[in-house]
């Protein structure tokens, strides 16, 4: 294997000039680099990145902890391939830096973390990223000083950096959105409660009701999966919830589902009951899984989970706290989604209002 000194042999230099012309860290002559680089091709040379990382102090490494390629393997849970799309972001954001990631995947086994961690830092990565499947809390490993370490999905109790997606302001946009279309009676049929997710866009459900006046009503909102892959319980518990709702005295013009994939069943079995979507019912999502979203007729209106968009957020926060341009942020960054407008959920029609000689009437 050829060293630095034969490519300072064969052309003519220094080894020190070489060690320039490969750093980049010094002029050196045209004439000069030319001759260096003839020789580096010449005889093969490959330069040491670990030597350099050793004098620098920069691997030019970036760690990436996540179950992704795993666990998604023919199948997309509850929000379709949440982990997938971030690592997909992180990697976008890297190919920009110019710093070279590696993923290390967990195989759906949470103990292995510490060890892929620590076989991180031994690497000298400059920083790692550490991607959770859904929205929640984790408990990591402990980390030597000197490692970057930012979070994407999830968050601790240590406060480590982290970014998140805005769960409440994406259930408030929606149902503001379906007040705006004339809809007061809105249901929301949520994914089970022990989530944040769900405890987030309840709360935001709530604020959007609030806001326009209408008065919550308890028995609209129930929670309508148990999780898991036990797909007869969960579709079981969808079908009760509908009917529950249903069967109101007040029964909702517009049902929320916890996600796309809830929606999605919901569309059969609405449909078993002789409703036609959405002129007897309207149908919202969560999630806009564009495989689910834009297949179904009509087409779902969903909110979006920006997970391309945290992976890259996550990732110029690492980058910045490596370079020392950015602070850790003392609370977790959310990050926004927008509604997408689908043919699922129609507008009412405007009350109109007469005036007469006896005052103002409505039909």
């Amino acid at each position: 294997m050829s060293t630095i000194y034969d490519v300072a042999r064969v052309a003519g230099v220094s080894p020190k000039t070489v060690s320039r012309v490969l750093n980049g860290d010094a002029p050196v002559k045209e004439a000069t680099v030319k001759a260096v680089k003839k020789a580096i091709a010449e005889l093969g040379y490959v330069p040491s990145s670990a030597a350099r990382a050793m004098r620098s102090n920069k691997s030019g490494l970036i760690g990436l902890v996540t179950g992704a390629i795993s666990t998604n393997s023919g199948q997309t849970g509850a929000t379709g391939l949440p982990d997938l799309f971030i690592v997909q972001g992180i990697q976008k954001a890297i190919e920009a830096s110019g710093k070279t990631l590696l993923i290390a995947d967990t195989g759906g086994r949470p103990e292995r973390v510490s060890d892929l961690m620590r076989t991180f830092e031994e690497h000298r990565v400059e920083g790692i990223i550490y991607v959770a499947d859904y929205h929640r809390k984790i408990e990591l490993p402990h980390m030597s000083v000197g490692t970057k370490l930012v979070l994407a999905n999830c968050y601790d109790d240590a406060g480590t950096p982290s970014v998140l997606p805005n769960d409440k302001q994406g259930q408030k946009s929606l149902v503001a959105d379906l007040i705006a279309k004339g809809h007061r009676q809105i249901a929301y049929l949520s994914l089970r409660s022990s989530l944040d997710a769900t405890r987030l866009r309840t709360a935001g459900y709530r604020e959007a009701l609030n806001e326009a006046g209408i008065e919550y009503d308890p028995a609209l909102v129930i929670p309508a999966e148990v999780g898991g892959q036990d797909r007869e319980t969960n579709v079981q518990l969808l079908w009760d919830a509908i009917d529950r709702v249903l069967t109101l005295p007040r029964p909702p013009s517009v049902i929320c589902f916890g996600n796309d994939q809830m929606a999605m069943r919901a569309y059969g079995i609405l449909r078993s009951r002789g409703l036609s979507l959405p002129e007897d019912i309207s149908v919202a999502g969560y999630d806009n899984y564009r495989l689910i979203t834009e297949t179904l007729y009509p087409t779902l209106t969903s909110v979006e989970l920006p997970y391309v968009a945290m992976g890259i957020r996550a990732t110029e926060m690492l980058l910045g706290l490596i370079e020392g341009t950015t602070t850790a942020a003392p609370e977790p960054v959310l990050v926004n989604g927008p509604v997408h407008i689908g043919g699922s959920a129609k507008t009412l029609p405007t009350p109109i209002t007469h005036i007469s000689s006896i005052g103002r009437t409505t039909r």
